[in-house]
């Protein structure tokens, strides 16, 4: 469902300000989804209204920090001088706060911060692959490997790939979520090791008798 991908894919990467670890920040696209993804997507990252975080027609607020700030916007004029598309955003806006607009960078690829580091704000990478092998292998070209998702009609095959292709501690599918207290959270790579939550989790705080019998 495109649809629900793209409704998704906006509340993925804007929660909290996309200023999360577990945000959706590169966007990979097959193909044969990748025009209409992208235009309706960029449709609504560009309806999406900042502003007053008390106010309830405000989608986003301000970051964290004005250096936050100016780090995002470094990283997406670089990845702009090497290549990346504004698709929508991509301007620091005139006024007090540490605003960013909601913003979108297409034709991503390595060589750019949008491909190759994090973007610890609004700012979502939309990335094209080939097909389903092509995704994954771009997916895991990343040095880090916390969380990922995948949108599927074919729910077995997400499922598959989820378990045997994707190198992340984490997979969501077909939906989106932050941290669930009953399954484990953490990750692969530089995003490091162990787990919180679920019954993984429990077992950090507790210390683990052997008992040897010969």
């Amino acid at each position: 469902d495109l649809d629900l991908a793209v409704k998704k894919s906006v509340e993925g990467r804007l929660f909290n300000n996309g200023e999360t670890c577990v945000n959706a920040k590169r966007f990979i696209v097959t193909d044969k989804n990748y025009d209409a993804f992208t235009e309706r997507f960029v449709e609504a990252m560009s309806n999406i209204k900042s502003g007053d975080p008390f106010s309830e027609d405000t989608d986003i607020g301000p970051m964290a920090r004005a250096d936050l700030r100016e780090t995002l916007h470094e990283q997406v004029t670089e990845s702009v001088k090497n290549g990346a598309k504004i698709r929508c955003g991509g301007e620091v806006p005139d006024g007090e706060g540490a605003f960013y607009p909601a913003t979108v960078l297409t034709e991503v690829a390595p060589g750019q911060p949008a491909y190759d580091d994090e973007l610890f704000g609004p700012v979502a990478s939309v990335i094209r692959a080939k097909d389903d092998e092509d995704a994954m292998r771009i997916a895991n070209d990343s040095r880090y490997g916390l969380g990922g998702g995948i949108f599927s009609a074919n729910e077995d095959r997400a499922i598959e790939l989820a378990c045997n292709h994707f190198d992340t501690g984490m997979v969501m599918i077909n939906g989106y979520g932050i941290a669930t207290p009953n399954m484990p959270f953490g990750g692969v790579k530089d995003s490091g090791y162990g787990r919180e939550h679920g019954g993984f989790g429990m077992k950090e705080f507790v210390n683990i008798k052997a008992v040897f019998v010969y």
